[in-house]
């Protein structure tokens, strides 16, 4: 529970926020307009979602400097944004879930921009609005933001009067001069019974429900998805309204992917990226900030937060199995394997090529370099060429290996383009051999990094290849639509490795128990 002071804090937060929107929302710039000229500008902006909220709300789409407060860029709704709301308006009945990444408006086009834009339709198209949020306080703070622009917000107050009546978010809910109902609710809370006299909730918008902690356990997923389809759905009358969820798949087991699952839903879902890499809010970022984006916050957050692809560490390797030690000196290693998959085949959400180092030390394995990334096919090349140049300078035998289905014309005009560039060819032998079930294979060598026998070249710490190898490493998981190329590069150097060893190649024989004068 908040304390005075934080409650205090958050009062205050708001006060300074609603001092804010009546400054950038001041009229007195604009262009003067007759009266038939002002008719017709709000009625374009009542039909046309996207230019109703660069009017309304310039406070939110436009970028400020940090210190100046002065504006950088408008940033403009994405298309997915336009689209949802036309649905919202378009479907009084409707039962839907918007699934965005985390920084995609889910609570400002949901919580505010959409209700209101349905509340100054020429006919009303809500009267009573619920927000539901984790907890009642912070559903009260998301009731805080839609009371804000309807009590401060100058351009929607000049064009449709003064929308206040009685009420304070704090209290939880609140009404306009016109009768429209607004009411905040936290996860859990009986809301059995809503009404505002006779009416019942038409828009009910579920923000944001699920969280780490939640998520680990099962049966409150269980118990908390049934009261969001008996006792939150059954507020509305009979199912007539808009009833909306939003946020992103954190956990495979949550609300949000039980309602997503249930028949008769619709599920909208955006990625923060595409599979080039081009951000789906165009708007917003750009391609290399989203890139740095991934970099920074790392393979695991980056799905769960940006990709809906939660991943649970440890369902086969854990965090703790990874050891970094200082490197043997390069003399010592008994063999070495570089194995490249190149991963060249169009995959939905997964263009990542794989190429890494192993090395045998007594019977222990290195994994001394790495190259695991989304790139070309030719970067890919140029690397394992690299390698093989640095091998010949400080006087290793590298083997190179790629398994033989992918040694077809494509992949070998490509190493032999490089080849023909530096004078010589690249020695790569394919692996043959017919490959278990993917998961099978790597899940049968997680023994060797828990068993204490795999080490990590501890120069290599802080390399970005390095480290997203050993994250999709650690985020392998059966059915997991994420990047495992790494690990199945990992699997395919290790089998090289321990192939010839005495253990594998050891065959029974029958006969007398060998002596010093008859050794097999």
């Amino acid at each position: 529970m908040p304390t005075i002071a934080d409650f205090k804090k958050i009062q205050e937060e708001w006060k300074e926020h609603c001092r804010q929107i009546q400054n950038l929302t001041d009229t007195t710039s604009l262009q003067r307009e007759n009266a038939t000229q002002r008719e017709q500008r709000i009625k374009r902006l009542q039909s046309n979602y996207n230019d109703f909220c660069e009017y309304y709300f310039p406070h939110f789409l436009t970028l400020r400097d940090k210190v100046t407060g002065e504006s950088i860029r408008t940033i403009h709704n994405a298309p997915f944004h336009n689209e949802a709301a036309r649905l919202v308006k378009r479907t009084p009945n409707l039962k839907a879930v918007f699934k965005w990444p985390r920084g995609h408006a889910k609570s400002t086009h949901f919580d505010i921009f959409i209700p209101l834009w349905l509340m100054l339709q020429p006919k009303r198209l809500i009267n009573f609005m619920v927000i539901v949020g984790k907890s009642e306080d912070s559903a009260d703070r998301l009731l805080g933001d839609i009371q804000a622009e309807l009590q401060y917000n100058k351009r929607i107050i000049d064009d449709f009067g003064k929308q206040m009546s009685i009420g304070d978010w704090t209290e939880g809910e609140f009404t306009t001069k016109d009768g429209v109902f607004f009411l905040a609710c936290g996860r859990g809370q009986s809301p059995r019974g809503l009404r505002k006299r006779e009416a019942r909730p038409d828009y009910i918008v579920i923000d944001d429900l699920d969280d780490d902690e939640l998520c680990r356990n099962p049966r409150r997923v269980r118990e908390l998805t049934d009261w969001v389809k008996e006792a939150l759905f059954g507020a509305l009358d009979v199912g007539r309204g808009r009833f909306i969820m939003v946020g992103n798949l954190i956990s495979k087991t949550s609300v949000l992917a039980n309602i997503c699952n249930t028949k008769g839903v619709h599920v909208s879902t955006v990625y923060a990226v595409d599979n080039q890499g081009n951000p789906t809010w165009q708007e917003k970022w750009n391609k290399e900030e989203a890139s740095d984006y991934a970099a920074f916050v790392g393979y695991r957050a980056w799905n769960k937060e940006m990709m809906h692809n939660p991943i649970t560490e440890g369902t086969v390797f854990r965090q703790e199995w990874i050891k970094y030690a200082k490197r043997p000196p390069w003399n010592h290693f008994s063999e070495f394997v570089l194995y490249i998959d190149p991963s060249w085949k169009s995959k939905k959400t997964s263009d990542t090529k794989a190429a890494k180092l192993w090395a045998k030390h007594g019977t222990n394995l290195w994994n001394l370099r790495a190259f695991v990334r989304k790139a070309s096919l030719a970067e890919l090349v140029r690397w394992c060429y690299d390698i093989y140049e640095w091998s010949l300078h400080i006087g290793i035998a590298i083997r190179f290996a790629m398994e033989a289905s992918f040694m077809q014309d494509i992949m070998l005009d490509e190493f032999t383009t490089e080849g023909n560039i530096r004078g010589y060819q690249l020695p790569i032998t394919g692996d043959t051999r017919k490959k278990p079930d993917k998961f099978q294979r790597i899940e049968a060598i997680s023994p060797l990094w828990e068993r204490g026998f795999v080490f990590y070249d501890q120069e290599q710490k802080d390399d970005n290849d390095m480290q997203a190898g050993i994250e999709q490493l650690l985020a392998f998981e059966k059915g997991m639509v994420g990047n495992d190329d790494a690990p199945d590069a990992d699997e395919g150097a290790i089998y090289i490795l321990q192939k010839n060893t005495r253990q594998q190649i050891y065959q029974p024989r029958l006969g007398k128990r060998p002596t010093s004068k008859n050794q097999w």
